[in-house]
């Protein structure tokens, strides 16, 4: 048996030697050689490979070939099932804290590479936590102004490497940035003036701009006010805010439409400049990831064709949020005709100066119209639950008439009859007295007895057990020659006791009966009940025969027969089902299928979770759609968290039509709330196996 050190020790040399001659059999060959358990072996070998990356990395040399090529070894070592999986992820993690920025975005090109190795079973399922926790610790170590490139690049392999429904990088619940605030106001200031001062005497007269719109503090604060609204477009479904922010948006519109940019600068500089400077120019791309908001600087602002852009933009992205169907928006989230009229004139209106914006204005509004018709596409599929992306199945087989070259022919569907008018199916139904429900099954199941009250007599819808079957095994005890003791008798089981008083309430005539003698404990009036049973078995037996046969010929009385007539209408309605369109039949069965899958919400599953939601029922109610007046009812009407977060529950489940586990869990999740919705998959499922 070796100690972890002395595995250490010896592991330590053959890594060495093993990672110089890049070969893992020596590895391989040591390994083996240590009689432990395997999961010893693995965690000395795990810190093995971090005692010794520690030493490459003390190495002056500094070259990043030598640590990208310690990592694939240690990923080699990983398949031949010698060190943990994760160990790679965890490698490149050290490599990354003890590196400065440059050395880290050569090395991330490393990462960028092997997104392949990283998405294979082996890896992907115990190194994504690791990978993920590993560019986020990158993210927050670079700033977002200075090394806008290289987190460009790491969020381009986080979604490369996850997949589009993965949980950690979906915006569920559609929550905005709120922290990003926008401050301005001040007519100047001090170091910003000494700044613009010195460049006034630096700028020739000639290259002066032409002023063609004057600013006034009034229009620069309209301006940047319209960044609180982009930065949460919810405030424009309140009747005061939206009048604020049509006015500003009208007012900076209209500045827009009269301060046109023209192309001559741009000319101008196509004849300064050679083609190749030219090209050069276009290729570099500026990023500015915050605006200066001096009153001073707005002018300027206005003549940079970029920053235009920046602006119209964010107003087009309002424009389509306010009018698109969002799942997680309130029912009050909707805008009045005269508000869509309104958006729909604005949107024109930004197209229009998109265009006469140069460079290339055409081509840049069709840019972002094709980009604005993909988002549509994605909000549709979060408002589906964000599901998987998978290959469509081919609907037409081609078949080739055997020429080379020859017509491929589809198979299409046959000509559909169309479905029957409604007023001539209102009429069928009438004449035959039954009941269409849209569905076979259903028009089957309604019409095997369309008196409800009839229904409810049936002998089917019995369940109560005789009095002969129940009290058999009491009776039998009951019998001085069974010799049962007292203790073991049926009668002093409080379920049974239960249970027996009322199926004599609803069979026996002795239980009515008036006596003299005072009940002291159940088990003894249990008894003399059974004695007076057991005395009347005989004309009991007799009865319930006679009875049984009565409700026999009660039910088939009961039901018309009319078999040939339900045959004949329920073929009839599966035959429109047969001719039904393509369309009207994809809709009915997808209709189905969610009904099928709907499952109830019941009390048990909102006891369930009404401790876990206690602390943010507030902020699970407004995502919910309640409004601040409701919210405080709900608070006011009880004292504790739990009995308010309860009585939310209650009331939004028998309110809300798509009330279900799965899309209050939906919401959960969103929310953050995770222990709570695993609780009420739990219960929901606990239920469904009841």
């Amino acid at each position: 048996m070796c100690s972890f050190e002395v595995m250490r020790s010896e592991l330590l040399e053959s890594v060495k030697n093993s990672f110089e001659s890049s070969n893992t059999d020596i590895l391989r060959k040591k390994y083996d050689t240590f009689k432990v358990n395997e999961n010893d072996k693995r965690s000395a070998l795990d810190q093995v490979l971090r005692d010794y990356l520690l030493q490459l990395l003390a190495e002056p040399s500094g070259d990043v070939s030598i640590w990208e090529t310690y990592v694939t070894f240690c990923i080699e070592a990983c398949r031949q099932d010698m060190c943990t999986p994760t160990m790679p992820v965890v490698l490149l993690g050290d490599i990354f804290d003890a590196l400065t920025f440059d050395r880290c975005e050569t090395l991330f090109a490393f990462v960028e590479n092997g997104v392949n190795t990283w998405k294979e079973e082996m890896f992907f399922s115990a190194c994504k936590n690791n990978l993920l926790r590993m560019c986020n610790d990158l993210l927050r170590r670079l700033s977002r102004s200075q090394n806008t490139v290289f987190c460009g690049r790491i969020l381009l392999f986080l979604a490369k490497f996850f997949p589009f429904s993965e949980r950690s990088g979906l915006n569920i619940v559609s929550e905005f940035n709120l922290d990003n605030l926008t401050e301005f106001g001040g007519e100047t200031s001090s170091d910003l003036k000494d700044i613009l001062a010195e460049k006034d005497e630096q700028m020739e007269e000639d290259s002066k701009p032409d002023t063609k719109i004057q600013i006034d503090y009034n229009l620069y604060c309209k301006f940047w006010a319209l960044q609180d609204f982009f930065r949460n477009p919810n405030q424009c479904y309140s009747k005061v805010h939206w009048k604020t922010f049509s006015a500003h948006a009208s007012n900076v519109l209209l500045a827009f439409k009269s301060f046109k940019l023209d192309d001559m600068q741009v000319k101008r500089q196509k004849l300064d400049t050679s083609d190749e400077d030219r090209q050069q120019q276009q290729q570099q791309q500026h990023y500015f990831a915050k605006f200066l908001t001096n009153q001073k600087l707005l002018e300027l602002q206005l003549s940079d064709a970029n920053f235009r852009r920046y602006v119209l933009l964010q107003f087009l992205i309002v424009f389509q949020y306010l009018n698109s169907p969002v799942k997680f928006k309130s029912d009050t989230h909707e805008l009045k005709p005269d508000q869509a009229e309104w958006v729909r004139e604005k949107t024109e209106m930004v197209f229009s100066l998109l265009e006469e914006t140069p460079p290339d204005g055409v081509a840049f509004v069709q840019t972002v119209k094709h980009i604005l018709k993909r988002e549509e596409h994605w909000n549709s599929w979060k408002n589906d639950g964000c599901p998987e992306f998978q290959k469509p199945a081919h609907l037409l087989a081609a078949d080739e008439t055997g020429e080379e070259g020859g017509d491929k022919r589809k198979y299409l569907p046959r000509p559909r009859r169309p479905k029957k008018r409604l007023g001539e199916q209102m009429r069928d139904i009438t004449q035959h007295g039954k009941f269409v429900m849209g569905n076979a099954e259903l028009t089957k199941l309604w019409n095997l007895c369309p008196n409800n009250l009839e229904a409810c007599k049936s002998k089917d819808r019995d369940f109560l057990p005789s009095l002969e079957g129940y009290f058999e095994e009491a009776i039998e005890q009951i019998d001085p020659a069974a010799m049962v003791e007292e203790e073991y008798k049926r009668v002093n089981d409080g379920n049974f006791g239960w249970r027996a008083l009322r199926l004599m309430a609803r069979r026996s005539p002795h239980f009515f009966t008036h006596s003299n003698n005072p009940i002291n404990k159940l088990p003894e009036y249990l008894e003399t009940m059974i004695k007076k049973i057991a005395k009347d078995r005989p004309s009991m037996l007799s009865s319930e025969d006679a009875k049984a046969e009565l409700m026999d010929n009660d039910v088939q009385t009961m039901v018309p027969d009319t078999e040939a007539e339900d045959d004949e209408l329920l073929k009839s309605e599966e035959k429109e089902e047969r001719t039904m369109p393509q369309e009207y039949e994809d809709e009915r069965m997808g209709a189905e299928k969610r009904d099928s899958k709907k499952s109830v919400l019941l009390k048990e599953h909102l006891e369930a979770i009404a401790f876990k939601v206690a602390p943010h029922w507030k902020k699970l109610a407004t995502k919910l759609g309640y409004q601040a007046d409701e919210v405080e009812f709900f608070e006011n009407e009880l004292k504790t968290e739990v009995e308010q977060a309860l009585n939310m529950l209650q009331i939004w489940a028998e309110d809300d039509d798509d009330a279900s586990p799965e899309n209050l869990s939906y919401t959960l999740e969103g929310l953050g709330l995770i222990e709570a919705a695993e609780t009420l998959k739990e219960a929901a499922e606990l239920m469904h196996v009841r």
